[in-house]
């Protein structure tokens, strides 16, 4: 064993009190040791996250861990601290000072492992700190986020390529659960990682004993309380679509007898977190929840996992049924299956296209801007009635057709308090540098304790480039002379090439959002025809994946006997009546065929939300009918 071996096992035992690697690991972490690149597709509780934390502890400089998942972040930050491992995490919930003791660290070079969430690289200060250290590695978790032919696309994952090269990071790390042969190859292509350093150790887990249980939509909750009712007390969750749904379930199950916690996104972040401690603990044995819950999870003894809802995909089914039995134990996996999911799961991915008025609208605004401009995510989806996520997957979209550029985001406002008194900090510089700061700061406005000044106000005042402006804020910050809030985030822009033709341009957008659209709708009907497989459920997932098992599992309930046939689909029938009484109100919000159907779908938007019509009575009133059909019907009266 060479000397390098001999200090990752030196880690593994006596850092990370391990006894042994788990499959794959010692390949990824000898690729990243000898300086390449790595794509590492393991199954949920599989030990990723120690193939970036071992090899960061051997390498000279900082590992980047680029992650959405503020859970999973704060639980690795917490472990790897209680190991003696310098790492931190920046996210939404650290408090002004906990960042600047952060950034201090990180300056002094005391930090191994720095955890952020994709949208904190947007922060041009948070690049401009990171430009200056050595990155030997970056680590980027959901990898599958990269690719447009995953299941969860985003658009802040297709920069993370460049930005790796922007700072000159050592080598990439790239880390999914769920990946496809396309995704997968389309990741590699992203980070230049060859394909013999695509280390992927397989996705079957012989401890999980799969099921499919046919229902109708009557009939599901005493499914559910069958499966329950047939196995001791346990650690379980229970996966629902909708909000409604979980407290539904979880109060149906309290009834019962059985001790359930309601888990979503519309909860305060206090519900949210003591729900999660108490499953964590055992106190709550089992949680009704939505896909917020259990990304970055980390409890090995999850006995059960029961879809009560379908999955949007086949990804999303691997992912959330990885969750069970990471302590190697037999644990079982059952999917309610009702074809009647499919109207609710079809209405939210046609509820995201933009309507195509808005979309022409949106990029002939874009194309009619200066060279170099800037804007608002948040004011333009108001604008325009798209989605903040929509808006940036366009805006990603016209990035790769090469008709826009992403500068420099920027912030239009900077609150300032000074850490010494002003003719103190001033005596600091040099005279020329000691009136520029005087006459930057007699720019902003006093208050009581901050004081608010705009750089580009104060870039037209004094005759100054705004850089200079913001470079001087920032050195002031890092030399502690000063506490800085920021606030107006704007994404800087340059205008590359507009077409000729702009009705192709915009024909293509569309294009690329019906694409879109298609795929998310086929991944649902895939879904349904891999539960009405005969014989072993195991075999098509695994071969969905890219893999092949070689004989049935003899555990799945088709390997059992059972047959999966799913009761024909029931949907709400369009009331032409209710789409012509909201139509006759004539709302601002809704005068458009798509924004109409949006609304009485229960689909919300920017425009509706500012409109206060999530709390129309009619709001949602057609949930339960096909959006194509609700959409129809809206265009038939609009005409």
């Amino acid at each position: 064993m060479d000397s390098t071996q001999q200090q990752a096992q030196h880690h593994l035992q006596n850092t990370f009190k391990l006894d042994a690697f788990r499959p794959g690991q010692q390949d990824v972490i000898n690729t990243l040791l000898e300086g390449r690149s790595a794509l590492a597709i393991f199954p949920t509780g599989g030990g990723k996250s120690l193939c970036y934390q071992l090899p960061a502890l051997m390498l000279d400089g900082l590992t980047l861990v680029v992650s959405p998942l503020i859970a999973l972040m704060k639980d690795q930050v917490d472990a790897l601290n209680a190991l003696g491992v310098p790492a931190a995490r920046l996210d939404s919930s650290r408090t002004g000072e906990e960042v600047q003791a952060i950034y201090q660290s990180m300056d002094r070079g005391e930090l191994k492992l720095l955890y952020v969430a994709p949208e904190r690289l947007a922060n041009e200060r948070f690049l401009t700190r990171l430009s200056r250290l050595n990155i030997s590695m970056m680590a980027v978790d959901e990898a599958h986020c990269v690719s447009e032919w995953g299941h969860n696309f985003r658009p802040d994952y297709l920069k993370l390529a460049q930005l790796a090269q922007t700072l000159n990071a050592g080598r990439v790390l790239a880390l999914t659960a769920t990946a496809t042969p396309k995704v997968s190859e389309q990741i590699c292509a992203n980070f230049g990682i060859a394909s013999q350093d695509h280390i992927q150790t397989g996705f079957y887990r012989s401890n999980l004993q799969i099921g499919v249980t046919p229902c109708t939509s009557d009939q599901r909750q005493q499914r559910l309380l069958e499966l329950l009712n047939s196995r001791p007390a346990e650690p379980s969750i229970i996966y629902v679509t909708l909000q409604k749904t979980a407290l539904q379930v979880s109060d149906f199950l309290n009834r019962q007898g059985y001790k359930a916690k309601p888990y979503h996104a519309g909860l305060k972040d206090e519900e949210r977190s003591a729900t999660q401690e108490a499953f964590m603990s055992g106190e709550t044995p089992i949680v009704v929840a939505t896909i917020a819950f259990g990304m970055g999870i980390d409890k090995s003894d999850i006995r059960a996992v029961y879809h009560y809802n379908l999955p949007k995909s086949l990804e999303n089914y691997m992912q959330e049924i990885g969750r069970a039995g990471r302590d190697g134990d037999d644990s079982r996996c059952q999917l309610l299956a009702c074809r009647d999911d499919l109207t609710v799961l079809e209405n939210f991915t046609y509820g995201d296209t933009p309507d195509p008025e808005s979309l022409a609208e949106l990029v002939r605004w874009l194309c009619a801007q200066p060279a170099h401009f800037d804007l608002s995510t948040y004011e333009l989806s108001q604008q325009f009635d798209v989605r903040p996520l929509v808006l940036n997957t366009l805006l990603t979209y016209l990035e790769l057709e090469g008709v826009l550029a992403s500068t420099a985001p920027f912030y239009t406002e900077y609150k300032l308090a000074l850490a010494v008194p002003e003719n103190e900090l001033l005596a600091r510089f040099d005279p020329d540098r000691a009136a520029f700061l005087q006459q930057l700061f007699a720019t902003g406005k006093a208050g009581r304790t901050w004081l608010t000044l705009k750089p580009r106000d104060a870039a037209e005042q004094l005759g100054e480039p705004q850089p200079r402006i913001i470079k001087a804020l920032n050195y002031l910050e890092q030399q502690n002379l000063l506490n800085m809030k920021v606030a107006g985030l704007r994404q800087g822009y340059r205008l590359n090439q507009v077409p000729e033709d702009m009705d192709d341009l915009i024909d293509r957008m569309r294009q690329q959002f019906r694409v879109r659209e298609e795929r998310d709708i086929d991944r649902l009907q895939t879904v349904c025809d891999w539960a009405q497989s005969t014989g072993c459920l195991q075999q098509p997932l695994m071969q969905y994946f890219g893999e092949t098992l070689g004989q049935p599992c003899g555990r799945c309930s088709g390997c059992l006997g059972q047959t999966h046939e799913l009761p024909p689909r029931h949907s709400q029938p369009v009331d032409g009546d209710i789409v012509r009484e909201v139509m006759d109100e004539q709302h601002e919000a809704l005068g458009q065929p798509r924004q109409l159907a949006r609304c009485l779908c229960g689909i919300t938007s920017p425009k509706a939300s500012r409109a206060k019509l999530s709390r129309h009575k009619r709001f949602g009133a057609l949930a339960e009918a096909p959006f194509t059909e609700v959409l129809a019907a809206c265009e038939r009266l609009k005409s």
